[in-house]
């Protein structure tokens, strides 16, 4: 894990961990929130003032402060969390009807790291699902990771860590800039490509 910006990844935000799991390709089987909680907590007092933090949309990083009730809870868990909620339950309800009652008194989504970035004056900017290309970071990541595979030769893991340490030293301030720029640039494709298929369709409703 890294943060970073225009002015570069934040001095002190790498989170580097051993993967336990030998058949796991994916170090998102590995990380959870209280992880992930515990290092967004020391990164938050590093970045500046007013910092809008985008975010994507991995579980770990989206545990809901108040979870609300699905299928998959128990039936006294969703009475639970309804009489929590003063609301008057009929046990003789099916699951399906509790469920319908949730709706009804669903609080509006809160997630813990964000009421833990106000604390900070900080916002968290959650992205669109499956719009990695919108997050500057990726492309950070890429010239670490090419530093890592063109470089391990001995395939050691300590030697590996270095590749990683020294992957993020090579990405500059300037690199960084320059990535911002391509999100932003992406994102302005997507407003254009939104406006023109709002009046493609405009134009269609007009002649029907």
């Amino acid at each position: 894990l890294h943060i970073g910006s225009s002015n570069g990844f934040v001095e002190g935000g790498l989170l580097c961990f051993e993967s336990k799991k030998k058949n796991s390709a994916d170090y998102h089987d590995e990380m959870n929130g209280d992880s992930f909680f515990e290092w967004f907590c020391r990164v938050l007092p590093l970045l500046n003032e007013n910092s809008v933090i985008v975010m994507d949309n991995a579980s770990y990083q989206s545990v809901k402060k108040d979870p609300i009730p699905t299928m998959s809870w128990t039936k006294n868990k969703i009475v639970q969390w309804l009489q929590d909620k003063n609301v008057e339950v009929d046990k003789t309800w099916l699951k399906i009807e509790l469920l319908d009652k949730v709706q009804q008194f669903r609080p509006v989504d809160k997630y813990v790291i964000d009421e833990e970035a106000k604390k900070y004056n900080k916002t968290v900017l959650r992205l669109p699902p499956y719009h990695c290309e919108l997050n500057p970071i990726e492309l950070a990541w890429s010239v670490v990771k090419n530093h890592v595979r063109q470089n391990n030769t001995t395939f050691k893991l300590n030697d590996v860590r270095q590749l990683l340490i020294d992957g993020v030293k090579k990405v500059t301030p300037e690199m960084w800039a320059n990535f911002v720029k391509h999100t932003i640039a992406e994102e302005n494709k997507m407003w254009d490509i939104d406006c023109i298929s709002e009046e493609m369709l405009e134009e269609n409703a007009s002649l029907t």
